[in-house]
């Protein structure tokens, strides 16, 4: 019999996936001390009607520990003036606004500091005067350019003694108001710039009654606890700075998909319902479905039987199709040797995907072999642990917005597996390639709006020219800049589509073609797309010479390759290829080029 596990998470980042956390001003001072100054600034504004005070320093200090590589620079506008601070910052144009207000910015009977009249006589009064300071903060946000992001925090004090009810119970005004901060959180939630805190998750890091602290606001008009304002620049700050989602989950079989050996067992010994009180399982497999329908990848990693594995998986009351995962690695060797041949067929790094076991020992294996993979112990017996990794790894994949290119990941995944397969047995490349029926499209018409070209450009490792990432006010800037062009390229053969693959992004001046910024999805890698895309700028532009902009990562060395037969150097810094270079150097091409817009083809 097993020992009942505890939860346990080897990752090289916090047990709840948090930035390490400022709790306290001396140590916000310390991270904003230590920065290293002239690196490119990342510009915020907060904007509160409260004097900004200690709210100020944690985020600015939360938001430095997030963006290491920049600077951040923090502005607040005047006291009490909350909308106008928003108004102005839209002219500014910051990387982020930061937006913090209490009851009493909407009416400042709803606070303590300037109360003057409370009770039934101005009861709806008050109402009217909130509704109309939300509408005036909706006009003022959506006035802020799409480029920059806005992260807000509706009221989180209690409202004071205002209404002539008792507190345990909700008046009709008390709820009027909770309904119209509802209705304001959704109306900016779905403008595409802007994101609300989350009141529950809130509530989790900063209990309701240790929020307020009445001394500092009737005397300096800061009206939260140290505490509190930690708990709610944590929140803002993940909003104006969000961390890259991981994009795949390798799962163990017996104790974690489900409850039992299935060796043992039999396909029909193992559960994972209510009625055999394994619900806990079924919900970690309805969570499975609900991440690979959102584009996550899915992998086995089992030491098992793979005929009773094939059978056990054929269950008609499983919650997790079968065809949602990919690859299947059931046998009996080592599980880090199964989690890299599951890393190298998908093609991501392990810092990208998290591994659930319930062995500790399977854990601390796979994380020895696979240093920066976060390793998870499915508490199988522990269903308040159990409830919690839930939310907790829904939080680690969670994107907001599921892209066509998310829909088709594992397709594309499968049918880049089934050409390495074809290579492998020995098929000819040159007839290979040109049996693909390959298309690939590029569209010079797209924009700072595409958010799958930011997307790819703020994510992709190993085909990028010089590991550049953006903010996208900063995308936006680089997009206006003279003579700037962008390039997003999509691809589909015979195998399926892969959807918007690459991105090109540069300047065309009269001293030639700049390339800034190239990123290739590794989906797309050995298909010669990108010989395929350079050719077309070379027949778009006319330039005698192409400049790329080259900069060694520890990633990026399929980038290097592919300059370096373009070049014949190791590319570091600017590199130059001629027209008569590339001709020279650019393999045979099968490819049905079609420019967006256009009707020739190429």
């Amino acid at each position: 019999m097993r020992s009942t596990p505890r939860c346990l998470r080897i990752a090289p980042q916090q047990a709840d996936g948090s930035r390490r956390k400022p709790t306290n001003i001396t140590e916000a001072l310390s991270i904003l001390r230590s920065r290293n100054a002239g690196r490119e600034p990342f510009n915020i504004v907060l904007a509160c009607g409260f004097t900004p005070l200690h709210l100020k320093t944690l985020v600015q200090a939360y938001l430095q520990r997030a963006l290491p590589d920049r600077d951040v620079e923090l502005n607040t506008g005047l006291f009490g003036s909350l909308a106008e601070t928003i108004a102005d910052a839209a002219l500014q144009r910051p990387h982020a606004v930061l937006v913090a207000f209490e009851w009493a910015d909407l009416d400042p009977r709803l606070g303590y500091r300037e109360a003057q009249a409370w009770g039934h006589k101005v009861s709806t009064s008050v109402v009217d005067v909130c509704r109309e300071g939300l509408d005036r903060l909706v006009r003022s946000l959506e006035a802020v350019p799409a480029t920059t992001k806005v992260a807000i925090s509706t009221p989180t004090l209690s409202l004071p003694p205002v209404f002539n009810v008792p507190g345990w119970s909700s008046g009709v005004h008390e709820l009027a108001l909770e309904e119209l901060v509802a209705a304001f959180a959704v109306r900016v939630s779905r403008m595409t710039n802007c994101a609300v805190v989350n009141q529950r998750w809130l509530a989790q890091h900063s209990p309701q009654t240790a929020r307020h602290d009445a001394e500092a606001d009737l005397r300096f008009g800061f009206p939260y606890s140290v505490s509190h304002a930690s708990a709610l620049a944590d929140g803002l700050s993940r909003l104006a700075a969000p961390r890259a989602a991981k994009k795949g989950l390798i799962t163990d079989l017996d104790d974690t998909l489900w409850h039992g050996l299935v060796g043992e067992t039999g396909p029909e010994g193992i559960s994972w319902d209510l009625a055999s009180n394994q619900q806990l399982h079924g919900l970690y497999q309805s969570l499975l479905q609900a991440l690979a329908d959102a584009g996550v990848l899915l992998a086995i990693a089992s030491k098992n039987d793979r005929e009773v594995v094939d059978q056990a998986l054929q269950r008609s009351d499983l919650r997790v199709a079968p065809t949602a995962i990919f690859p299947l690695e059931v046998h009996w060797q080592p599980k880090s040797a199964s989690v890299a041949r599951i890393l190298d067929l998908w093609n991501i790094s392990a810092d990208a995907v998290v591994f659930v076991d319930d062995s500790p020992l399977e854990l601390a294996e796979v994380s020895a072999a696979h240093p920066g993979i976060e390793c998870i112990q499915f508490p199988q017996r522990d269903n308040t642990a159990g409830v919690k990794l839930l939310s907790y790894l829904r939080d680690l994949f969670a994107r907001g917005e599921v892209s066509y290119e998310d829909s088709i990941r594992l397709d594309s995944i499968r049918s880049a597996a089934a050409l390495r397969d074809d290579r492998a047995e020995g098929a000819d490349q040159e007839s290979l390639l040109a049996g693909l029926e390959a298309t690939v499209e590029i569209d010079f018409r797209a924009g700072s709006s595409d958010r799958r070209a930011f997307e790819l450009v703020n994510k992709t490792n190993q085909f990028n020219l010089n590991g550049r990432r953006f903010q996208e006010a900063d995308w936006a800037a680089t997009l206006g800049q003279a003579g700037a062009w962008l390039a997003v390229v999509s691809y589909k053969d015979k195998f399926g589509a892969l959807g918007k693959i690459a991105v090109m992004q540069g300047r065309a001046l009269q001293s030639g073609l700049y390339i800034d910024t190239w990123v290739m999805s590794c989906r797309a890698f050995s298909r010669r797309i990108e010989y395929a895309v350079l050719a077309e700028l070379f027949r778009r532009y006319a330039p005698s010479e192409v400049v790329l902009d080259v900069a060694v990562t520890a990633k990026n060395g399929p980038l290097r390759t592919f300059v370096k037969s373009l070049t014949g150097t190791e590319p570091q810094g600017t590199c130059v290829t001629a027209r008569e270079r590339f001709d020279a150097a650019c393999p045979t091409l099968y490819h049905r080029v079609i420019l967006t817009g256009e009707a020739q083809d190429g």
